[in-house]
């Protein structure tokens, strides 16, 4: 995705305490960062999400869901958001649990408003780089689909290590029609090098296992 054409980023605070929701939300727009409130983690999950980065501030002690049982749900439901957890009543084991389950920060109440800034900055930027990996991976998938048949199965060969003559034999054509598919491939690809076309094939999985 083109940055000048990146939605503005957003962070979600979810916590019972209206005052600790206010006092976040100020901190957040001082930033220039859109900033939505909810008192229960079914509050957000209701919520529509607009498609931009993001990052979930989110309270360990909620009404109804806890905050690490709510982080298990959004990891069952697949949906990946950087989340970093706030709480008056931390201990150890919670913060391992947490940080585990792949929490990008656990700040103890009372915290520096900067701990927040920091953590949160952090985790618009995981967003972002997952968003940037998730449509690089989109593009792939339209680029390999875009190969015929028997360009896909060309490329299989060719990532594999096969030279131009072993993939005639083991397709039964010639070895120009081989070339021919092999140009073809790495045009529709976009690869410049046989390396690079190597990657794109461990991104999508289609290098053929040889015996």
């Amino acid at each position: 995705m083109n940055p000048s054409t990146e939605q503005q980023p957003i962070v979600f605070v979810v916590d019972d305490d209206a005052s600790m929701r206010n006092s976040l939300s100020r901190l957040f727009q001082s930033l220039g960062l859109q900033v939505k409130i909810f008192a229960s983690a079914n509050e957000f999950l209701k919520s529509t999400r607009p498609d931009a980065p993001s990052c979930l501030v989110l309270d360990v002690r909620l009404p109804g869901l806890s905050g690490l049982d709510f982080q298990s749900e959004l990891a069952k439901a697949n949906i990946d958001i950087p989340i970093v957890f706030m709480t008056g009543h931390g201990d150890i084991p919670m913060t391992v649990r947490a940080m585990k389950a792949g929490a990008v920060e656990f700040l103890p109440k009372p915290f520096r408003d900067q701990d927040m800034l920091d953590a949160v900055q952090l985790g618009l930027e995981r967003d972002r780089s997952r968003r940037r990996s998730a449509g690089d991976t989109s593009k792939l998938k339209a680029s390999f689909s875009s190969l015929t048949p028997r360009e896909q199965e060309v490329m299989g060969y060719v990532t594999s290590g096969l030279m131009n003559k072993q993939i005639a034999g083991e397709m039964k054509v010639s070895e120009i029609t081989v070339k021919i598919h092999r140009a073809s491939v790495m045009r529709k690809m976009g690869a410049k090098s046989l390396a690079e076309l190597v990657r794109m094939a461990d991104a999508l999985d289609v290098r053929r296992k040889m015996p």
